[in-house]
């Protein structure tokens, strides 16, 4: 039998009342400090779940970053020794070109035949005659190789090109397969991100709900004799019910 209830049945009511009111506010006390630890316990549980989450988010963006930065050093590295494979290939080419198609006048017969006319007028002693007709020929043999060795210089020119295009053409398919897997390394980045982002809400909303429930059940137990007993051994396993996957993430 507590003090109030000794006093009302010794007909002590004044001291009754005193007691009555000590009671009440030891009972406003611990009902004001279970709240209190109440608020902040769930205020760590929360800040602990965001702090998870945070470390998780970290760690998810260095692993994509590393991944990355290793896939364009591979695929920079793909590229530089395409372009020396080509590099070396287009030399080589060249060469073969020169050797297979080398330069040889072919000349006009208006030129072989005024060399005929001044050979003849050589040998005929007309050497006057012969001469202006070596002028003649001079001339038109440097007009002629002039025009032969722009017909081969294009000819091989034109050749290299064809060469140099298909080279492109591969340079250019290997820069779209590597834009290709870039692209699809930037898709699975925002579709593991997005699955982080719901397991964190997830977690979140789990926590949410059941720290509601124990504000629902603080309340229904406020102010009841039931509430000390009750809601402290309520409050001595939430500790050890926290959302699963919130715990898993520490």
């Amino acid at each position: 039998m507590c003090i109030r209830d000794r006093c009302e049945a010794q007909g002590k009511y004044v001291e009754a009342e005193i007691a009555k009111k000590r009671l009440d506010e030891l009972q406003e006390h611990e009902e004001n400090r279970q709240k209190e630890a109440m608020r902040s316990r769930q205020i760590t549980e929360r800040l602990g779940v965001e702090e998870a989450h945070m470390m998780e988010f970290q760690q998810f963006n260095a692993i994509w970053d590393k991944k990355m930065e290793e896939f364009r050093s591979n695929a920079k590295q793909l590229v530089d020794n395409m372009k020396k494979k080509h590099s070396n290939e287009l030399f080589r080419f060249k060469e073969k070109l020169q050797k297979s198609q080398p330069y040889r006048p072919k000349f006009s017969k208006e030129l072989l035949n005024t060399r005929k006319i001044q050979e003849t007028l050589a040998k005929m002693k007309q050497y006057a005659e012969a001469h202006k007709i070596k002028l003649k020929a001079d001339r038109l043999e440097e007009i002629e190789l002039e025009k032969l060795r722009s017909q081969h210089a294009h000819k091989l020119a034109a050749q290299e090109m064809q060469f140099a295009q298909r080279q492109q053409l591969e340079l250019a398919t290997l820069m779209k397969r590597i834009d290709t897997a870039e692209q699809e390394h930037k898709i699975q980045r925002q579709q593991d991100l997005e699955r982080l982002l719901q397991r964190y809400q997830n977690v979140k909303q789990e926590l949410e709900a059941q720290q509601n429930l124990e504000r629902c059940r603080y309340d229904k137990y406020k102010g009841t004799s039931t509430m000390f007993s009750s809601y402290s051994t309520m409050s001595q396993s939430k500790g050890k019910s926290r959302p699963a996957s919130a715990r898993s993430r520490k």
